[in-house]
């Protein structure tokens, strides 16, 4: 079965140290509305300016994150999170992140965001 067609796993994803404070259920939840794809090195997973509500965990592979005005930000590692901003302050994606090598990520939309994950980041406002 092609990645892209399975959830991501509850082991998966209690790895984040993000999603550490949430209960198993939540989790659970969680993991059965994300969508596991894979890119391949050197293509884009989002792009600056776009109009998307997803948001994404790198669940292995090394990603580029750039801004168009500012230049490389960094880079990104298995088990950090990317892509809230969009769903948090319903805006255009503010920077570009691009696999380095073969990533895998698992993504959900700003329903499922809103749901489960909005409470983390309210929680450190």
């Amino acid at each position: 079965m092609s990645p892209r067609h399975v959830p991501a796993s509850v082991t998966e994803l209690q790895r984040i140290g993000l999603f550490g404070s949430l209960p198993g259920e939540t989790i659970a939840k969680l993991a059965a509305r994300m969508v596991r794809e894979e890119f391949a090195g050197g293509t884009r997973i989002v792009t600056e300016d776009e109009c998307t509500d997803r948001f994404y965990v790198l669940l292995s592979g090394m990603a580029g994150v750039t801004q168009e005005v500012r230049g490389a930000r960094g880079i990104m590692r298995p088990g950090e999170t990317f892509g809230e901003v969009a769903p948090l302050l319903r805006v255009e994606r503010t920077a570009t992140v691009t696999a380095m090598t073969t990533c895998v990520v698992a993504s959900c939309d700003e329903e499922t965001f809103n749901e489960l994950l909005r409470p983390l980041y309210a929680d450190d406002e």
